[in-house]
């Protein structure tokens, strides 16, 4: 079985697919129907330790990387959808693109960022702590494992509760195609459609294993650091965000590296909790995986956008042979 670096996140109906090498590749399938694909190089691949090799800083360098570049891919793929129904921006939001010197979709994404990371640490940080402070308990030890197991029901209600959005079931189901077309190309099957469509759904370096590592490395971690104070305990937790972070990559990776009884374990959980985050996608979701995966994998030398044919045919011809870049 092949071994593939490259990795994907599901977007608004479509794929992005990471080639850690060189670059990244989005494929998005429009409301007509067509699928357009861009390509964006990664400007550090020809210089020496644009990433960090340390363990645990590895960690924390990929864990702040993939929330800042999966929120502007998301945003991204929102704006191929919506570019049919592009506004003129009010004068408000004119105003205000000129005081603040960035455009409306920068200032939208901004404001995304901020509430995502509040109800982060809401739900998460927040609310664990506070239900463990309505216990009596002497123990800081105790307290703190109290405060994980809750923090890990938190999160499993959460992911619960937002698969039955329609929406974001959409975006499970092409959750689901991105790992089919990776497990199809590492046992080496046919790479059409209809062949990926046969391949499991669950995939051991799945962000949502990290994801439930970080919340059990978070349950042990907080653990030796006893503190039963409400607000001490809190910016505790903020504080060392980041190493935990760092220290569930490492068993990410450590655990995806190996097919031992004890890797298999470690990523049990991770891969029974796939059952809700991904879903079996449909043959067009594949195709639009596959678009993604094909151009990760054979990526141009700069970036680029594709539009499939159907678009092409009904866009207007170029003036000169020079606009066709």
């Amino acid at each position: 079985m092949k071994r593939c670096a490259v990795g994907g996140q599901a977007v608004m109906e479509g794929v992005m697919m990471k080639n850690p090498v060189n670059g990244t590749a989005l494929a998005v399938r429009k409301s007509d129907g067509t699928i357009v694909t861009e390509y964006y190089q990664n400007k550090n691949k020809h210089k020496k330790g644009s990433f960090p090799t340390w363990p645990v800083v590895r960690g924390v360098y990929a864990f702040v990387e993939a929330l800042t570049g999966g929120m502007k891919i998301t945003t991204r793929s929102a704006e191929l959808l919506g570019e049919d129904m592009e506004e003129e921006p009010s004068k408000f939001e004119k105003w205000l693109s000129e005081k603040l010197g960035k455009s409306a979709g920068d200032m939208a994404m901004t404001v995304a960022v901020v509430l995502a990371a509040a109800l982060a640490v809401g739900l998460f940080v927040i609310l664990p702590s506070l239900v463990v402070s309505f216990f009596r308990i002497e123990s800081g030890f105790v307290v703190s494992l109290l405060e994980g197991v809750a923090r890990l029901l938190i999160f499993l209600g959460y992911m619960l509760a937002i698969s039955r959005i329609k929406d974001i079931h959409r975006v499970f189901m092409y959750h689901g195609a991105e790992h089919k077309t990776i497990a199809c190309y590492e046992a080496e099957g046919d790479m059409t459609p209809e062949n990926i469509l046969r391949y499991t759904r669950f995939h051991p370096r799945c962000g949502t294993n990290y994801l439930f590592l970080v919340m059990m490395v978070s349950i042990l971690f907080f653990a030796c650091i006893p503190v039963r104070a409400f607000v001490p305990r809190v910016l505790t937790r903020l504080l060392f965000v980041p190493v935990v972070a760092g220290l569930g990559y490492e068993v990410l990776k450590a655990a995806a590296a190996s097919d031992g009884w004890l890797a298999r374990a470690v990523r049990a959980p991770g891969l029974a909790l796939q059952r809700i985050t991904t879903a079996e996608p449909t043959a067009d979701m594949v195709e639009v995986a596959l678009a993604a995966f094909n151009l990760a994998m054979d990526p141009p030398d700069h970036d680029i956008r594709v539009v499939t044919d159907k678009e092409a045919k009904s866009a207007p011809a170029p003036e000169k042979a020079d606009d066709q870049a």
